[in-house]
C-alpha cells in the first residue's frame, strides 16, 4: 500500500474467525494516530479495553495512554436498553439495536477531535452483531447503505468473521471500497492477507505474511473464543 490507506472510505477486512483480523487494523489505527488523527474503537468482541491497548502496544509498538485524548471506546453490552454513561473515554451501549448503533456513534466522536487526517472508526467482529433474529438484517442494511454512501464523513475499519453469516458478510464484501481478505495456518501460527481493492490508490495483490507474532495471534483466537461463548448467545436473545 505505498499510499497507505484512502481516507473517508470502507476498509473490510474479511476472513475466518480467530484468524488475527484485528490485529490488522491496530496497524492502520496506529498509523492513524500517529499522523495526527482520533480513532473511536467498537469493541465488540473485547471483554475489556486492556486487550486493545495490549494489541496496539504489540503489533504497532504505539502506547495507547499517549493518545488519551484522541481515542474513545464504545463497548458492547447487549444486556442493557441502551447505553451507559460515559465514563472518562469509555462507555457501554447495546450496539445491536440500530438506533442505539447511531447514537453510540455520535456520542464518541463528539469524544474526540476531528483533527489531522480526520476520525478513524475501527469495529471489530461486526458479525457477531448478525445473530440477533430481531436486528440482524436490519444492521446488515444500515451498513450496506453506509458502505455505498458518498462521499463519507469519517474513515470506517471494520473486520468480519466469515465462518458463520458468510452469505450475509459475502453482501459488505461486495460494496465496501477497499477489501482486504485474510488467512491464517497453524503450527506456527500465521496471519496472511491479501488486497482485492483500494479505492484511487495503487496496491500490490500479492498474498503477504502479517509479521505479527505468533503469541499475539494466538490471544486473539483466545478472544474468539470468549465472543462465542459470552456474546453470542446475549446477541441471539435479541
Amino acid at each position: 500500500m505505498p499510499q497507505g490507506l484512502p481516507i473517508r472510505t470502507v476498509t473490510l477486512l474479511s476472513g475466518p474467525g480467530g484468524s488475527g483480523k484485528p490485529l490488522i487494523g491496530d496497524n492502520f489505527a496506529a498509523a492513524w494516530l500517529r499522523q495526527g488523527g482520533s480513532v473511536v474503537f467498537m469493541s465488540l468482541q473485547y471483554p475489556s479495553t486492556d486487550f486493545i491497548y495490549e494489541s496496539l502496544k504489540t503489533v504497532a509498538g504505539l502506547d495507547l495512554h499517549d493518545y488519551r485524548d484522541r481515542v474513545a471506546f464504545i463497548s458492547l453490552d447487549a444486556t442493557i436498553d441502551d447505553m451507559g454513561p460515559v465514563e472518562g473515554n469509555i462507555f457501554r451501549a447495546n450496539l445491536v439495536k440500530p438506533d442505539v448503533w447511531d447514537a453510540a456513534l455520535e456520542r464518541a466522536i463528539g469524544l474526540v477531535p476531528d483533527q489531522g487526517p480526520g476520525i478513524m472508526i475501527f469495529g471489530s467482529a461486526l458479525n457477531l452483531l448478525l445473530f440477533s433474529p430481531t436486528y440482524g438484517e436490519k444492521l446488515l442494511d444500515k451498513w450496506e447503505a453506509l458502505f455505498r454512501k458518498s462521499p463519507k464523513e469519517y474513515t470506517y475499519v471494520f473486520s468480519v468473521s466469515t465462518t458463520a453469516k458468510k452469505k450475509e458478510i459475502a453482501r459488505l464484501e461486495a460494496v465496501a471500497e477497499n477489501l482486504i481478505m485474510t488467512r491464517s495456518e497453524k503450527e506456527p501460527f500465521r496471519l496472511y492477507m491479501r488486497i482485492v481493492r483500494l479505492k484511487g490508490v495503487p496496491f500490490s495483490s500479492e498474498e503477504i505474511q502479517v509479521p505479527i507474532p505468533p503469541h499475539a495471534l494466538a490471544h486473539v483466537k483466545e478472544i474468539a473464543e470468549h465472543s462465542r461463548k459470552r456474546v453470542i448467545p446475549q446477541v441471539s436473545r435479541i
